[in-house]
């Protein structure tokens, strides 16, 4: 075998995803699938189909060329802002965008009407994130100039939290998009179809019974692939954790004094350590680092393991107190947070098995 190694159980990632799109559909919220976790892995794409997902959305333009190329039939949007470079391909493969910039529209409409189709537009709305949106009182008049656009379907309207500020769904920030979605519908005389009122975040508030009536779309990559919520700090009830493990063997193990000897300057990433003196430890290096992935995400699988922490190629444990024999060659397993699986996947240095 090959180390080190994700590998990714489909059965519970599966039953997450049936869990996650059942609980949606109770309040009428539609789930958008989001596949950047895996970089499109076409068995874990293929695995939220059958979980009940409809529609899917990916950050990366290459992903969303990957989904079409294996035979995806369903939507498929590309959830980051398109950059003006590959609007060609942004029309040609995925049936809809997250935007904020009308410029950026505007050169969609030109290609769509090029290539005789029709793209979907959601409108992204900052409600506080300060990520990507517009600011609600900008709304109205840019969503009036997109109505005029040929080769445009105006769908919607969403936002995001979370992911940049910190900043956690509330009944508040959420109610701001009904807020623009009602008025914009009064305004224009249109039917806003899809308000996406965020990610993983937000369930807890469906789970609360206190997202408001007329958000209808959530986009879910984390609760689907590992189960949790990083931003609430919590796992998802009626979800699976162990979905996602890594596999890494270990290259050598020594006994070593828990401090480094010597005057200390900055290590290989410029910062300079603090090392606390415990004294003689057993000590485990795994052929893994910091090039691979977050390794403040890493979860040692079992509890009396503790990373002392890493180099670009070398993550270091403190395997003193372990349960187990640990030596040359020994398989240490890891769970991770979905930050750190985001590397891991994108490690070509890492391999990736489904089981």
């Amino acid at each position: 075998m090959t180390y080190p190694r994700v590998e990714i159980n489909l059965s519970l990632i599966k039953k997450n995803a049936m869990n996650i799109v059942e609980l949606c559909y109770k309040y009428g919220i539609e789930v958008m699938g989001i596949t950047k976790g895996v970089c499109a892995l076409e068995p874990v794409v293929q695995t939220m189909i059958e979980g009940g997902v409809k529609k899917l959305g990916d950050s990366r333009i290459k992903n969303i060329v990957k989904l079409k190329s294996f035979g995806v039939n369903l939507p498929v949007y590309l959830i980051r802002i398109p950059m003006p470079s590959e609007i060609n391909d942004v029309v040609n493969f995925a049936d809809g965008s997250f935007n904020s910039e009308f410029e950026v529209i505007k050169l969609i409409s030109q290609k769509a009407v090029e290539n005789g189709k029709v793209h979907k537009i959601i409108l992204m709305v900052d409600v506080g994130d300060l990520r990507e949106g517009v600011m609600p009182e900008d709304v109205k008049d840019l969503v009036g100039k997109i109505l005029e656009l040929p080769g445009i379907e105006f769908e919607g309207i969403g936002t995001n939290v979370g992911c940049y500020g910190g900043v956690l769904p509330s009944i508040e920030n959420t109610s701001i998009l009904v807020e623009i979605a009602e008025e914009l519908e009064k305004f224009y005389g249109i039917r806003v179809k899809t308000i996406s009122g965020g990610n993983t975040a937000t369930l807890k508030m469906v789970e609360e019974g206190v997202l408001p009536r007329r958000i209808n779309q959530l986009r879910i990559g984390e609760a689907i692939l590992l189960g949790t919520d990083s931003t609430n700090f919590r796992k998802i009830p009626n979800t699976y954790q162990n979905t996602v493990i890594l596999k890494a063997q270990v290259i050598e193990v020594k006994t070593k004094p828990s401090k480094p000897i010597g005057e200390i300057g900055r290590d290989a990433f410029g910062n300079i350590p603090v090392f606390e003196d415990k004294g003689p430890m057993k000590r485990a290096i795994v052929a893994l680092g910091k090039q691979d992935c977050r390794i403040e995400g890493l979860i040692p699988d079992e509890d009396h393991i503790n990373i002392l922490g890493a180099s670009s190629d070398h993550l270091i444990l403190d395997v003193t107190n372990s349960l187990k024999e640990i030596r040359v060659g020994s398989i240490i397993d890891f769970k991770m947070n979905y930050g750190t699986m985001l590397g891991l996947i994108t490690s070509p240095y890492v391999e990736k098995i489904v089981v």
